[in-house]
């Protein structure tokens, strides 16, 4: 390992873009779960590789700090009535 870059996602750490010996390559060190399919991956560059990261992670439902988003609905028995 040469070198490494931090990278979080709406203020959540999930892991490290590593700079191997080859020039063209950063490899990702996962270490938040939602992102966890994505450790060892190789990609051409930084950006690519946070943009991946990122849309995994939202993707994932961890967006808003970590909290999942949840739908709420009434049961049909209620829906018609105010």
């Amino acid at each position: 390992m040469f070198d490494s870059k931090i990278i979080e996602v709406d203020g959540v750490f999930v892991g490290a873009a590593i700079i191997t010996g080859i020039a063209t390559s950063l490899r990702f060190y996962a270490t938040h779960e939602s992102v966890r399919s994505l450790h060892n991956v190789l990609m051409p560059d930084l950006a690519a590789l946070r943009e991946h990261v990122t849309i995994t992670f939202r993707r994932m439902g961890q967006g808003r700090r970590g909290q999942r988003r949840v739908r709420l609905s009434l049961p049909p028995a209620l829906m018609g009535k105010q």
